[in-house]
């Protein structure tokens, strides 16, 4: 198993959810929480998978950088065989459209891409939240290759498997893609940081975050005994933490 970052930035996001890149000049007066954006791609021996899709930030060319970075591995957009994405918020979807025009296409026309339909239904009565983009989710929901799931666990293949857990957002969903002996656990916006296993908070601006915060124990002490590595989307310095 291979993983690979894909990490857009670091970001400065304010109550209205629009996202500020970090620089220099800005990352001592920038107001709003700090996080960073990782997606992940992971490489086993049967798929390309791609884990969130990011909000698509661009480089000064206009190119993507999750592209950019996929480059870099010689991995193109054709070769990802599946999309899994926790939760619909826009912070985590962007990257699987272009836009080309007026119109749309795919970004990985050969992946499938899992989607909780519980998750889309809490977004679409929700249409007054900052955090979603509904231009891009509906442009997402009409993409051919969506697979709809409706169950609360369960596994996708041999190597990958899912929870609906709740907490950030009421039908958020977590993953675990295990490669022989090697185990990768991503619990997206429910563990999206190191420092969220150091200080047992329950966030407010989670759905449930009291749940969030008992999901996070539980699975702490999961990885140290399965010596899990864990992917943590939103960490300023840290993407990966092995356990």
């Amino acid at each position: 198993m291979k993983i690979i970052p894909l990490k857009e930035g670091n970001f400065s996001t304010n109550k209205n959810k629009n996202f500020t890149l970090l620089t220099e000049e800005n990352i001592h007066t920038a107001k709003g929480i700090k996080m960073s954006v990782t997606p992940y791609l992971i490489t086993t021996e049967k798929d390309v998978i791609l884990l969130d899709a990011g909000i698509g930030w661009k480089n000064e060319s206009g190119k993507t950088v999750i592209s950019e970075l996929m480059e870099v591995e010689n991995i193109a957009p054709e070769k990802v065989t599946k999309i899994l994405l926790s939760h619909l918020h826009k912070d985590h979807i962007e990257t699987t459209v272009t836009r080309t025009g007026e119109n749309f296409k795919a970004t990985f026309p050969n992946a499938e891409i899992f989607i909780q339909k519980r998750e889309l239904e809490y977004a679409m009565n929700n249409r007054d939240s900052h955090s979603f983009d509904f231009d891009t989710l509906e442009k997402l929901i009409s993409l051919d290759n969506i697979v709809w799931m409706d169950e609360d666990g369960g596994s996708i293949t041999d190597e990958i498997y899912f929870e609906v857990a709740g907490g950030h957002t009421p039908f958020i969903q977590v993953f675990w893609i295990k490669d022989g002996k090697e185990t990768v656990f991503y619990g997206a916006d429910d563990l999206p940081q190191e420092s969220y296993l150091k200080y047992h908070l329950a966030y407010k601006s989670d759905f449930d975050g009291r749940k969030a915060m008992e999901l996070r124990l539980k699975w702490q002490k999961e990885a140290i005994e399965n010596h899990w590595k864990i992917l943590l989307y939103h960490d300023l310095d840290k993407a990966i933490l092995q356990f």
